[in-house]
């Protein structure tokens, strides 16, 4: 049973409200967040306490769970200075509770609120592309060392591992070609070098969507441990510069600027960092066919889909590119 084909949870707010009350002993509203596959809410108590109520999909894994609580943790306990949610422990004094409902049964955390803007609310100029590659520098600084048995599995949005691509691009109706074009890149240019490349636990979800800057404008804290699994180093900027790539027309100097804050927190070698350009653009036909994939399956989920037609227009454009050419300009700039 995958998370990714299993209907998500559907608690109503009053549902989520009474499920707090329950298992915690906290009277609070609940107002629903959007995620891709579990279901989340904001939950004000009467105190004006914020909470996050977290309910799992039913194909979730309980060792996923634990291992993101406990990534989190070791996160704050490395470097206090970046927030992380933690998690709250209920009545049974347990952080991962079994909520049945009907047949199903669910698995509910409540983790700290971290307050802030999301970074994909405020202009991306030069100076904050910078620093949201130095955030994630230093967050791969305060995971080194960092792992758990859970982390070694099967993920579809691990770059380093394309065999979901390769399952399910035949979802794709017309532009097949063009995520095989990258595919092919990958397969001649990363897989023969995998040995160069270093592996860890990384966040693998430093989006936009996820980051937080604080009222200053500095980027404080980070959100949503969901995609954390052992994969390339190299695969934490390249999330980011992703994300950043599908916002611009010209990206080279933006994502380049992810990659030298990265570089200079956390130093990658030269195969990683001429590697980068091609996890990118994985990462992109990942976004594509998952939104294929799914999107048949939960056509109501409008998330599924958010950044679909970014993602292709970035793929179209960068099949006429050269990705040698990109790779080793990435590199003269990070160093």
């Amino acid at each position: 049973m995958s998370t990714f084909s299993t209907p998500p949870p559907s608690f109503s707010t009053e549902e989520a409200s009474d499920m707090v009350f329950e298992l915690y002993d906290l009277a609070a509203n609940a107002i629903p967040l959007t995620s891709e596959r579990d279901q989340n809410f904001i939950c004000s108590t009467h105190d004006s306490q914020k909470l996050v109520l977290k309910i799992s999909n039913p194909g979730e894994d309980r060792g996923v769970l634990e291992m993101q609580n406990v990534c989190m943790k070791y996160i704050h306990d490395h470097d206090a200075t970046l927030q992380v949610p933690y998690v709250i422990t209920s009545n049974e004094a347990t952080d991962i509770i079994e909520y049945t409902k009907g047949s199903t049964t669910y698995l509910v955390r409540l983790v700290s609120y971290l307050p802030g803007i999301l970074l994909n609310d405020i202009s991306h100029n030069l100076s904050v592309l910078y620093d949201w590659g130095s955030f994630l520098g230093r967050l791969c600084v305060a995971m080194s060392g960092f792992d758990h048995s859970a982390a070694n599995r099967e993920f579809q949005w691990d770059i380093s591992n394309i065999d979901f691509i390769k399952c399910h691009k035949h979802h794709i109706s017309d532009s097949e070609d063009v995520v095989d074009h990258f595919l092919g890149l990958y397969e001649q240019n990363v897989c023969p070098n995998a040995t160069n490349l270093r592996r860890a636990v990384i966040h693998n979800d430093g989006h936009g969507h996820n980051i937080l800057v604080s009222n200053d404008g500095d980027i404080c804290g980070i959100i949503d441990f969901g995609d954390v699994v052992k994969s390339f180093v190299a695969c934490e900027p390249a999330v980011g510069m992703a994300s950043v790539a599908l916002e611009k027309e010209e990206p080279l100097e933006s994502i380049a600027q992810v990659l030298k804050g990265f570089h200079e927190k956390f130093p990658l070698t030269t195969d990683e960092l001429l590697s980068v350009i091609f996890l990118v653009c994985i990462r992109s036909c990942i976004t594509v066919t998952m939104a294929a994939y799914r999107k048949k399956l939960f056509p109501e989920n409008e998330y599924i889909s958010v950044s679909e037609e970014k993602a292709w227009h970035f793929l179209k454009k960068m099949r006429t590119e050269d990705l040698h050419e990109w790779g080793q300009a990435l590199l003269n700039y990070a160093e």
